[in-house]
């Protein structure tokens, strides 16, 4: 075998496991919300990872922290701790309601670690009858066992044998449904404050106050998954700061490192002591490589200058949709926050959202799905205005295409 090799998309169904089904497009190179494929053809990325390369791709500022910290120390384990790792759980700290965090690598990783904290906490304090986990239909909370059972998607779940018990799902917004369900046996309540994965569903105000409010009555623990809506994808830090609700426990990836695995869950010290020593753990948690990335993430992203441009962002994306819709009658409405926007496909292109996707890379465009009517967008926070403008261009000549098929 020959250093350079001849890599085509043939080769993935040769020698990669076939649970993806990834696009003909292999992108190998980008630079700001611009990528470039192996034929040297150019795309406006819309799409961020699924909402992970929150500074577009080789941000100056990451590439620079990845070089330096890279000279110095990869990797310790938890047997020590590291510079890197404690200034970001201090920014963290002084950022958020939290005062305790808990590093590791991927979204999944973060919720089990809130979720088995839950549980212990309750065991620990209110005895071993309060167990129940309640969570929400649509919900997605990442692909371990058990975090695959919390979220509200069966199809993902099915099929591995038994699963794990105690989890009640509910109806999304559905304040009554939740008033029925709580009780002195529920240890924590689960939520999205923005569901991603299961169609870019905003909470009511009334529903996260409901949350909050049965929780404190029943003794039970809150836990917003922001893996996706953290980081400033909303136009806050974290989307709970756009809320009159604060967590007991927040769990945080995807944009953390900017496209460089690291996940973190936060919560207060009173909560955070029933994690004692050896009780959970992740080799690569806190890794110094991932932890000063994200130092070098929160420095840029926790500003007014991007927060705020992250609401500026949103308008001109919504305002772009909404004029192509006025010409095509193909969504029923354009819903999400911040950079975290789906348009939802009417009546008429139902189960199409695969379709708007392909369309778009075809005339230069990276979009998401969220589910089979939703198309979503999660650009860099940092998106230069002219590239949404040439975005939503070529994403409208893709409207275009399908409408007219």
């Amino acid at each position: 075998m020959s250093d350079k090799m001849n890599l085509t998309r043939a080769q993935f169904d040769e020698v990669m496991v076939p649970n993806y089904a990834p696009a003909a497009v292999i992108p190998v190179r980008g630079e700001g919300s611009r990528v470039w494929d192996q034929q040297g053809n150019e795309y406006i990325d819309f799409a961020g990872g699924i909402a992970v390369n929150c500074l577009g791709h080789c941000h100056p500022a990451l590439v620079e922290a990845l070089k330096t910290q890279g000279e110095k120390l990869w990797h310790l384990s938890n047997v020590m701790t590291n510079e890197p790792a404690l200034e970001l759980a201090t920014r963290l700290v002084n950022a958020t309601f939290a005062e305790r965090v808990y590093f590791a690598n991927s979204g999944a990783e973060a919720n089990e670690a809130a979720l088995k904290l839950a549980r212990r906490y309750a065991l620990d304090n209110y005895g071993e009858d309060k167990t129940e986990i309640i969570a929400f239909d649509k919900a997605f909370h990442g692909r371990t066992f058990f975090t695959v059972s919390v979220g509200g998607q069966a199809a993902y779940s099915d099929g591995f044998g038994p699963k794990p018990q105690a989890i009640t799902h509910l109806p999304y917004n559905d304040v009554a449904a939740l008033e029925a369900a709580v009780s002195d046996k529920t240890c924590a309540i689960m939520l999205e404050p923005l569901q991603g994965e299961g169609g870019i569903i905003n909470a009511t105000p009334e529903f996260l106050k409901a949350v909050r409010t049965l929780a404190d009555k029943h003794n039970a623990l809150v836990i917003f998954d922001e893996v996706q809506t953290g980081v400033g994808r909303t136009g806050e830090l974290y989307a709970y700061m756009g809320t009159d609700v604060v967590p007991d426990i927040l769990t945080t990836a995807k944009a953390l490192g900017g496209g460089f695995p690291i996940a973190a869950m936060l919560t207060t010290a009173k909560i955070a002591a029933h994690l004692k020593v050896g009780t959970h753990g992740s080799t690569y948690g806190g890794n110094p490589l991932a932890c000063a990335i994200g130092n070098a993430v929160m420095k840029v992203v926790n500003t007014p200058e991007v927060l705020d441009g992250v609401k500026r962002r949103e308008q001109l994306l919504r305002d772009g949709l909404n004029r192509i819709n006025d010409k095509y009658h193909v969504f029923s409405e354009v819903r999400g926050a911040g950079l975290l926007l789906g348009a939802v496909l009417n009546e008429k292109y139902q189960g199409r959202s695969r379709d708007f996707l392909n369309a778009s890379v075809a005339e230069g465009l990276f979009s998401l799905m969220a589910g089979a009517n939703v198309v979503r967008f999660a650009p860099s926070l940092v998106i230069p205005e002219a590239d949404i403008a040439e975005g939503l261009e070529r994403f409208e000549r893709a409207v275009a295409k399908v409408a007219a098929a």
